[in-house]
């Protein structure tokens, strides 16, 4: 029976005692290397975690430069429609009281649904469009226009002013504002007008046809805003 060193332990080879040692140290070994694994582990998941942290906090930062702004116009919000003189509510518009609507959808669109409504084949589609109610003769006129939103941009010209000093360079492109410090959102609208040989202004509060022209106007949009295929109106009237 030999003698065996065991991590400074001397204990006889083949007894329980050198079993039990062998035993122990094994378990020493594997807890020490699961220690390291798991600090492997837990390095892996907090740059992970830091990782994902950081994009987060981009995100955030990038909604916050490009909201810090301070309103210098806002567009007109119309949930339906509404009616107002042109030239109040925008300046190049006639001075006519206007049917006034926002349109979702792309330019021109309006343009093609008179047009392929009323069978104009692309003839005065913008001008004198006539219609009949209650056996009288009428006409409309209408405009597609855009009024932008438009704001200062505070922060985005602070970021950039920071930098440029920073790389001491006064002719650095701005990053986050736009080169006049102006974000301009667009927001558009249809504008009616309604006349007739008898009335100049058919939309005016004591004008005898309005009630009748404003309940055709508001089929016209509402038709318009939910039909997609415009033949299908041909076959409506």
């Amino acid at each position: 029976m030999g003698w065996i060193n065991q991590k400074t332990l001397i204990v006889p080879r083949g007894t329980i005692a050198n079993i039990c040692c062998k035993t122990i140290f094994f378990c020493g070994d594997v807890f020490s290397y699961s220690l390291r694994f798991g600090s492997i582990i837990a390095v892996i998941f907090y740059n992970q975690y830091m990782c994902k942290m950081k994009k987060v906090t981009l995100v955030v930062a990038s909604i916050l430069i490009f909201q810090s702004c301070i309103p210098l116009r806002i567009a007109p919000n119309i949930d339906d429609y509404k009616i107002a003189k042109g030239k109040t509510f925008k300046r190049s518009l006639p001075t006519r009281h206007m049917f006034i609507f926002e349109d979702s959808k792309e330019a021109g669109e309006f343009y093609n649904y008179i047009n392929t409504k009323y069978n104009l084949s692309g003839d005065n589609v913008y001008d004198d469009i006539p219609f009949v109610l209650n056996y009288n003769q009428y006409f409309f006129s209408f405009y597609e226009t855009e009024i932008q939103d438009k704001s200062f941009q505070l922060l985005p010209i602070i970021l950039d002013v920071a930098i440029s000093t920073s790389l001491r360079n006064d002719n650095v492109d701005p990053i986050f504002s736009n080169p006049d410090g102006i974000s301009r959102t667009g927001n558009y609208y249809i504008a009616l007008e309604v006349y007739s040989d008898l009335e100049n202004d058919c939309l005016v509060e004591n004008s005898f046809s309005r009630t009748s022209v404003l309940k055709y106007l508001r089929q016209l949009k509402d038709e318009y805003l939910a039909t997609h295929n415009y033949h299908e109106v041909l076959f409506k009237d």
